[in-house]
C-alpha cells in the first residue's frame, strides 16, 4: 500500500523518457503551443547518450569511401538545432572519422545543460526522477499514465501519450503488441568509460585520425585475451578523443552472460549481471590500455555510464516496420518523416559487423512510430518498429532527434485537431517537417 494522496496532473502530451527523441518531441510539441510533462527516471536529460555514455552523435553524415572527401551532412531539423547549441556551450567536437562516416564527440554534462535550457525555454513541465509503472486504459485507448515519485503517486492524464522510453514500456503496460530482437536474441550492452591523463598527441600520432582502431591493436588484444593476460572479449574497439583535454572516450566492452550467452536489460536479472561485468570489463581493458596503447601509460579511468549503454530491448509493433532491405538498399519513402546514412552495426562476437550504405541515405516512415493496435500512443527513438539488422542502424543519436521532432509535429495535430494519431498522413507530416527546417526535400 501506500499512504500518501494521489496527485492529479492534466496535461495535453504525456513524454515518457528525456532521451534526444523525447526531448526533441516534448520541446517540439510545447512549441506548437501544447502543455507538456516530461517523465525521466534520472535527474538529467540523454537517455543513452548520456546516462550510457555513449559520447557520440551519430547520424549526421553519409559515409563514403571517395578519398578526399570531407563529412557530407544529410540530418538536420532539431537533430542539427541541438548540435548548434551544444558546440556554442563549447560541448562538442569536430566531426571525426569513424571507419566510412564521422561522428561527433559531445560532453555529457554539457549534453545536460542543453537539454535543460531547450526544455525551459519551451515551458515543457519536466518531471525528475520519476518512474512510470501504469497505464491508464479505457478497451485500446491510453488515457494517461501513472508516475511513482518520491512526493507519492501522481494519475497523470493527457489525451497523447509518447513513449520514448527507448523500451516501449508504456506500449508493454497497455498491452499492445511489441517485438524483442531477433526471436529473443537482442545486441549485447555495453559499458562506456572515459580515461583522463592520456597523452593524446602521442596516441594521435601512432594510429591516426580513426576512432576504430587499427587491426594490429585488435590483433593484440585477442593474443592477451586468448594467453589469460587479461578479460577482453572483444577486440575491434573504438577509441575517441573528447571536448576535454587528454581524455580518451572507450567503447570497447563486450557485455555478455554465462556461455557467451547475449544479455537482455529487459529481464532485472541480466539488467544487474551486465552493471557488474560491465565494470569489471572496464577495469581490464583500461589496465590493458596502460600496458599497451601509446599515450595511455599514465591514464586513468575518470568516469563510466550511470548504465550500460542499451542497444537494444523491446520494440513496438507498427503499422509500418523499417525493414533491413530497407537499409542497405537506401530506400525512401513518399511520408518518411526522418533520414539515417548510418550503417547496420551488429554487435555480437569479438568483432562487431558494419554493413556500409555508401553516399547515400534511407528514410524511416511515420507508420514505424504507430502502434498496430491502440490509440493515444506514438513511440519515439530506438523502440521504432524495425526489423532487426534495421534497429542496429536507425537507432543512433541523430535518428532518434529526427524521429522525437516529427513525433511532437505529430502531437500538435493529434491534440489540436483531436484526431486519432494513425490518421495523420505521413507526408502531410513531412511537409510540416520540412517547414520546421528538416531539410527532407534538400
Amino acid at each position: 500500500m501506500d499512504a500518501r494522496p494521489r496527485l492529479r496532473l492534466e496535461t495535453d502530451v504525456l513524454v515518457v523518457g528525456g532521451g534526444a527523441a523525447g526531448v526533441a518531441a516534448a520541446v517540439t510539441a510545447a512549441r506548437q503551443g501544447l502543455d507538456v510533462t516530461l517523465v525521466e527516471r534520472y535527474g538529467f536529460c540523454g537517455g543513452g547518450a548520456v546516462a550510457g555514455l555513449s559520447g557520440t552523435v551519430c547520424g549526421l553524415y553519409e559515409a563514403t569511401d571517395r578519398r578526399g572527401a570531407g563529412p557530407k551532412q544529410v540530418v538536420f531539423g532539431f537533430a542539427d538545432e541541438f548540435c548548434r547549441r551544444l558546440e556554442a556551450m563549447g560541448g562538442l567536437a569536430d566531426p571525426v572519422v569513424y571507419g566510412k562516416t564521422w561522428t561527433r564527440v559531445h560532453d555529457p554534462l554539457i549534453w545536460r545543460e542543453a537539454a535543460d535550457a531547450f526544455l525551459t525555454e519551451a515551458g515543457v513541465r519536466i518531471i525528475f526522477h520519476a518512474v512510470v509503472f501504469g497505464a491508464h486504459m479505457q478497451g485500446d485507448l491510453v488515457q494517461g499514465l501513472e508516475i511513482w515519485t518520491k512526493e507519492g503517486v501522481i494519475d497523470a492524464r493527457a489525451p497523447l501519450v509518447i513513449d520514448a522510453s527507448g523500451d516501449a514500456d508504456v506500449v508493454a503496460m497497455a498491452g499492445f503488441p511489441s517485438v524483442v530482437g531477433d526471436d529473443g536474441r537482442v545486441q549485447n550492452p555495453t559499458m562506456i568509460f572515459r580515461m583522463l591523463g592520456v597523452d593524446v598527441a602521442r596516441f594521435a600520432a601512432e594510429y591516426g585520425a580513426d576512432t576504430i582502431m587499427p587491426q594490429r591493436i585488435s590483433d593484440m588484444i585477442r593474443a592477451q585475451h586468448n594467453a589469460g593476460n587479461y578479460d577482453l572479449p572483444r577486440a575491434k574497439i573504438w577509441l575517441f578523443q573528447t571536448t576535454r583535454p587528454g581524455e580518451l572516450l572507450c567503447n570497447c566492452t563486450r557485455v555478455i552472460g554465462e556461455a557467451g550467452r547475449e544479455l537482455n536489460t529487459l529481464f532485472w536479472r541480466d539488467f544487474t549481471e551486465a552493471e557488474l561485468q560491465g565494470r569489471r570489463q572496464m577495469r581490464e581493458y583500461a589496465r590493458f590500455f596502460r600496458d599497451h596503447v601509446v599515450g595511455c601509460e599514465s591514464a586513468f579511468v575518470n568516469d563510466t555510464g550511470v548504465q550500460v549503454g542499451v542497444r537494444q530491448s523491446r520494440q513496438i509493433a507498427g503499422v509500418e516496420t523499417l525493414r533491413n532491405a530497407d537499409v542497405v538498399e537506401g530506400t525512401k519513402f513518399v511520408d518518411g518523416i526522418a533520414r539515417s546514412p548510418w550503417p547496420i552495426e551488429l554487435h555480437s562476437g569479438d568483432k562487431p559487423r558494419v554493413e556500409w550504405l555508401l553516399d547515400d541515405f534511407y528514410e524511416v516512415p511515420f507508420g514505424c512510430f504507430v502502434p498496430e493496435r491502440g490509440e493515444g500512443l506514438l513511440a519515439a527513438g530506438r523502440c521504432l518498429s524495425a526489423q532487426h539488422e534495421a534497429v542496429a542502424s536507425a537507432r543512433v543519436t541523430a535518428q532518434c532527434f529526427a524521429y522525437g521532432h516529427a513525433v511532437g509535429l505529430a502531437a500538435s495535430i493529434v491534440v489540436r485537431d483531436k484526431v486519432a494519431p494513425r490518421s495523420i498522413a505521413g507526408v502531410d507530416l513531412r511537409l510540416l517537417l520540412n517547414a520546421d527546417g528538416a531539410r527532407l526535400e534538400a
